[in-house]
């Protein structure tokens, strides 16, 4: 079973604002997001944990699992560019994204999905036939992401809408 966890809170979340790779580690809430869904998993056993290197993923990962988790850049969240921590209100957007005709250093959306399922593909490659628990740790992009791999992509395009809340998460099988 695969659990795919998105961080919790920070207060960039708790203020609305946009969150990418000048991101805030987890506030108390978050904390406590973190240990309560180590209550709700706390009888599973997590064979393998990789997280995004972003100081709030690595440390929901490390409560949940109890263990070091191994970073994977290919897991980090969507870069922002110059939107990174404005306020979402503020921020024009082109659908889900800000626009990156204002906002210099905006990923491109394709290369993003193509990292993210670059991960994917290679853990199913490796563990795919095995009886393992997966524990990934990541961004609201990042969760969205890999369900996007598991449902396909939207016909929208909006991989957003896999995703899970803050301290919350969702499960998948690649058999």
């Amino acid at each position: 079973m695969i659990y795919v966890v998105r961080h919790g809170q920070t207060d960039l979340n708790k203020d609305r604002r946009m969150q990418g790779r000048m991101g805030l580690p987890l506030n108390e809430y978050g904390i406590e997001q973190a240990n309560t869904l180590k209550e709700k998993l706390q009888n599973i056993n997590f064979d393998l944990v990789f997280t995004s290197p972003q100081e709030r993923a690595v440390k929901t990962a490390e409560i949940l699992a109890g263990k070091q988790a191994v970073l994977d850049d290919r897991l980090n969240v969507f870069d922002l560019g110059e939107a990174d921590r404005l306020h979402i209100s503020e921020v024009k957007m082109s659908g889900p994204l800000p626009d990156p005709s204002i906002y210099k250093g905006v990923e491109e959306p394709n290369s993003f999905v193509k990292r993210v399922f670059s991960f994917m593909k290679e853990l199913e490659n490796q563990n795919g036939m095995k009886k393992l628990n997966i524990l990934i740790a990541g961004h609201r992009c990042t969760t969205g992401c890999i369900g996007a791999y598991f449902e396909g992509i939207p016909a929208d395009g909006n991989i957003l809408k896999f995703s899970s809340d803050t301290g919350d998460y969702k499960t998948y099988n690649f058999i």
